[in-house]
C-alpha cells in the first residue's frame, strides 16, 4: 500500500514537471505545477504512514507507556495540510498573474511575449 502511494506521488510529480517544462501556455503550466504539488503531498502522506498504528489521540484505547510505539506521528499530516493551503494560495496568485497578463498582452503563450527576454 505504501509503495503504491509513493509510486503514484512520484508519477504525479514527474507528470507535473514534464507538463511545466514542455508547455508554452501559462494556464497549462499552472495546472502542471498544481499536479506536481499534489504529488508532493501524496509522497509526504505516504512517508508518514506506519502500518499497525493508530491515530495520535491519547485515550483509554492507547496505554500511556506504549504511546510512542502505537501511534502515528502527526507532523507529516500537519505539513501536508499546511502545504495544501499554501499551494492553493500560490495557485490563486499564479492565476491572477495569468489573468492580468492576458488582459495586457492578449495572449497566454510565453513564446509570444518577447519584451523581457535577453
Amino acid at each position: 500500500m505504501i509503495t503504491i502511494a509513493m509510486t503514484t506521488g512520484f508519477v504525479l510529480i514527474l507528470i507535473g514537471l514534464y507538463g511545466a517544462l514542455t508547455n508554452t501556455n501559462i494556464l497549462r503550466m499552472i495546472v502542471s505545477f498544481t499536479i506536481a504539488s499534489t504529488g508532493v503531498n501524496v509522497v509526504l502522506v505516504s512517508v508518514g504512514y506506519m502500518p499497525g498504528r493508530t491515530a495520535p489521540i491519547l485515550d483509554d484505547a492507547v496505554p500511556v507507556g506504549s504511546a510512542t510505539t502505537s501511534i502515528i506521528d502527526p507532523i507529516p499530516q500537519a505539513l501536508v495540510l499546511t502545504a495544501i493551503v499554501i499551494g492553493l494560495g500560490v495557485t490563486a496568485l499564479m492565476l491572477a498573474y495569468a489573468y492580468r497578463l492576458f488582459r495586457i498582452r492578449q495572449t497566454l503563450d510565453i513564446s509570444k511575449i518577447v519584451e523581457l527576454k535577453w
